[in-house]
């Protein structure tokens, strides 16, 4: 079950989840022209499989409680760190770039939904 049919995400959370993570972290992942090209493909479809594998956004709600709160804490600190997105993704795609404001919305929420689950 997808994280917005099991939480309440703000809109403004809810954007930036679109632009930057549910490429790679959900089943939405919108595949551009050159997805179709070897051997880009082949490294596309592993990131991406490696990405659901780590985190799925469109099946968040199968989670145990105590996996959605460590998924939460876990997405905090990769942002806090610059490690999400990464850098291979944001090189292409631009618009995934977090700016500092961004990163502060997406780190209080899930912060606030890490603390809800206790």
């Amino acid at each position: 079950m997808h994280i917005e049919k099991v939480y309440a995400v703000p809109q403004n959370v809810k954007a930036i989840l679109q632009i930057s993570c549910y490429d790679c972290h959900s089943n939405n992942t919108r595949y551009p022209w050159y997805s179709r090209i070897q051997p880009g493909a082949w490294y596309m479809a592993g990131h991406i499989k490696e990405g659901k594998e780590e985190l799925n956004f469109s099946d968040f709600g199968t989670y145990s409680t105590r996996k959605q709160r460590n998924k939460f804490r876990a997405m905090s600190n990769q942002i806090r760190d610059g490690k999400m997105p990464l850098s291979s993704y944001t090189l292409i795609h631009r618009n995934a770039v977090l700016t500092q404001e961004e990163k502060q919305v997406l780190m209080k929420w899930f912060d606030a939904m890490a603390d809800s689950l206790k």
